[in-house]
């Protein structure tokens, strides 16, 4: 896999993980554990992309 193909895949996942936790903030009852997870998971794609990206 390519440098640029691997950065794509890795927006598409930071994106998709923006939205989760979009949604779980939304929901009634929503665990802030888990919107701390996903926000640690979107963090770190987000600094791949930054290291890939330099």
């Amino acid at each position: 896999m390519s440098v640029s193909a691997h950065l794509e895949e890795l927006k598409r996942k930071h994106e998709t993980l923006s939205d989760q936790v979009e949604q779980e903030q939304r929901a009634p009852g929503s665990s802030d554990l888990d919107v701390a997870e996903l926000k640690k998971q979107k963090l770190r794609l987000k600094e791949e992309i930054t290291r890939l990206s330099a």
